[in-house]
């Protein structure tokens, strides 16, 4: 999985994507058609100023468009409160989008009756960020990994859930005698393995995996990230995976999308977007990233960018999400920002290089 340039896809009529040379795993695929299809999706959240002002909203989602194939990683990147989990969650639909529609293997969810929607919900499946959190105290893992078979009635006996249960703690490397026990009898590591199988057992095509790792230390992160390459190789399933370590996205990720205040302003194949940086925010990003430094063997830390210059802190802070910046939403922290052009007007998100499927939403982006 890490490693791959699959390449944004160019449009082709209607706004879907065409295929292109270098795609990963779509000779598996049972169609050409993205599995995962998002159109212009917002999500705006009501805010009321004192008890008789008028209602402002906050647009943690604001115009997104993306889409994901068949055992391809799409990675999402960000600064905190972007929009990022937001935009996860909202794409399966386990939060109602305000605005656009979103397509899977073709069917519009946005328009899905809720009888069709449940069924449809054992294809979409989440690994939460927080293994403590995420798994229900009072549950056996038994239970917690068996709770959709049972739903989704995947099994015909209570012989043969057990039988599935076990099955997807092999895949995920626990032991099926674990089955029995309780969330609090497991280190951070195993509990999201758990919350791995859950997700599993039902056998989905599509995982949402919103900051799978952030919780757990460096060595269960590798092991974690490991356990999905194979499992993604295995089966075939499409992943999002939101994260704001952006040394991980890299590496897990055939395609990378970084989001701003609700927007994505760049987006293109990973090692594209990770090199080259087009836009002003993805190259602070990546700037700021603290990278090993050869004289302390021990930490993660260092002083100095990958390129050997001195680490760039993004200056300011995000403006408020209920009163985003009129054109670009970057300008107000931007270096580049030209008054006049990019405090007014909306850069919109396209290619510098016809056929790069490289895209990058900037009046002045980075070019060399």
């Amino acid at each position: 999985m890490s490693g791959a340039s699959a390449g944004e896809r160019p449009r082709g009529e209607g706004g879907a994507p065409r295929e292109e040379p270098g795609a990963p795993s779509v000779g598996r695929a049972r169609a050409t058609r993205p599995l995962l299809h998002v159109e212009k999706l917002s999500k705006l959240y009501p805010v009321r100023q004192g008890l008789f002002g008028k209602p402002s909203f906050v647009h943690a989602v604001d115009g997104v468009t993306f889409y994901v194939r068949r055992g391809e990683t799409l990675g999402l990147v960000g600064e905190s409160g972007c929009g990022k989990s937001t935009l996860g969650r909202a794409s399966i639909r386990l939060v109602e989008p305000t605005l656009g529609r979103i397509l899977f293997d073709g069917k519009d969810l946005t328009r899905m009756p809720e009888p069709e929607l449940r069924a449809m919900r054992r294809r979409m499946q989440i690994v939460f960020q927080d293994p403590y959190g995420s798994l229900n105290p009072r549950m056996t893992v038994r239970e917690i990994v068996g709770e959709g078979i049972a739903i989704h009635r995947l099994a015909k006996t209570g012989g043969d859930a057990e039988a599935m249960v076990a099955d997807v703690l092999r895949r995920v490397g626990l032991r099926p005698e674990m089955m029995g026990r309780f969330p609090h009898e497991f280190s951070g590591g195993q509990r999201q393995r758990i919350g791995i199988a859950r997700a599993l057992a039902v056998s989905p095509d599509f995982i949402v995996c919103d900051e799978p790792v952030s919780a757990l230390d460096l060595s269960v992160q590798a092991q974690i990230i490991n356990l999905l390459e194979e499992l993604q190789d295995e089966l075939s399933v499409g992943l999002l995976f939101i994260s704001h370590d952006l040394r991980v996205v890299a590496y897990v990720s055939h395609r990378i999308a970084v989001m701003y205040l609700g927007k994505i302003v760049e987006m293109g194949p990973a090692k594209d977007v990770s090199e080259k940086r087009h836009h002003p925010y993805t190259r602070a990003l990546f700037e700021a990233m603290p990278v090993l430094n050869a004289g302390r063997d021990s930490s993660i830390e260092g002083p100095a960018s990958a390129e050997g210059r001195p680490r760039r802190v993004l200056a300011g802070e995000p403006p408020s999400a209920t009163h985003p910046p009129e054109g670009c939403v970057f300008h107000p922290r931007c270096p580049r920002a030209e008054k006049g052009k990019c405090d007014v007007e909306i850069p919109s998100l396209e290619e510098i290089v016809p056929g790069s499927h490289h895209r990058v939403a900037c009046w002045h982006p980075h070019i060399e």
